[in-house]
């Protein structure tokens, strides 16, 4: 596929996590700089289509495919049909995760092993295909978090999920030396989406949002540019966790 009033082939990204808040507004400016854009969803495909429309209907080409990030098998399958829809993979940005959060002493052990599932399992098996699929020229995109250096208290379990992900990142991008492919993560600070949101009262969420010198939560299309960048014109940015917070740290 050409992108229009050009003969080079469109660029083709996958998204996981795309139906969610952030992962929404990243597939959506992906498609707007002219990729080609596979939303992954988990478990919801009505919302996956949503997006995918959204997309077709700004001009964009999308489709969707839903799997567990968590499982080698599924994650395979979702690599063979990007490659089968669209020849090929050059962006993957990772965004599927969940957070579940409780103070240390009190957490649920089992809660603890789920995100672990998710957050850096999920995360090692989706690089590693990415890692061995992704054209020269290509990004990797994973997703961490400021409160890994915000250290809010009821946090810990998510953040170490997270910290994870900064190792893994900083280190494959060492490991692809001479591929032509980079290897960054965003850390978003508090950002207004429903994940984020979730549980929290009206004075919790007024606090945080004073944090920022900015004075404001974020908002997904905020993260969306910073991936855009990533996923884009930064080939000299590699091997860095890219803060995204409205400089809370």
């Amino acid at each position: 596929m050409s992108t229009p009033g050009n003969s080079t082939p469109a660029r083709v990204a996958l998204v996981t996590g795309g139906s969610g808040g952030i992962g929404r507004e990243v597939s959506r400016r992906l498609a707007a700089d002219g990729m080609s854009v596979l939303v992954h969803y988990a478990g919801n495909p009505l919302t996956a289509d949503e997006v995918v429309k959204t997309i077709a209907d700004d001009g964009g080409d999308a489709s969707s495919f839903g799997a567990d990030v968590s499982d080698e098998l599924q994650v395979g399958e979702l690599f063979d049909t990007l490659e089968e829809r669209y020849g090929g993979v050059d962006v993957v940005v990772h965004t599927a995760g969940i957070m579940l959060l409780s103070p240390l002493a009190d957490f649920d052990l089992e809660d603890l092993d789920r995100m672990h599932r998710v957050n850096i399992r999920g995360t090692f098996v989706v690089n590693q295909q990415a890692a061995r699929r992704l054209r020269r020229g290509g990004a990797i995109v994973n997703f961490s978090s400021s409160v890994v250096k915000l250290a809010f208290e009821g946090y810990t379990g998510y953040a170490a999920t997270k910290a994870a992900v900064d190792a893994m990142t900083l280190i494959l991008a060492r490991e692809l030396r001479g591929r032509d492919i980079t290897v960054n993560a965003v850390a978003p600070g508090p950002t207004a989406t429903p994940l984020f949101l979730q549980g929290k009262d009206q004075d919790t969420i007024d606090r945080l949002a004073k944090l920022p010198p900015l004075q404001r939560l974020g908002v997904p299309t905020d993260v969306a540019e910073a991936v855009s960048f990533l996923a884009g014109p930064a080939r000299w940015v590699n091997g860095q966790i890219l803060y995204v917070n409205g400089g809370v740290i």
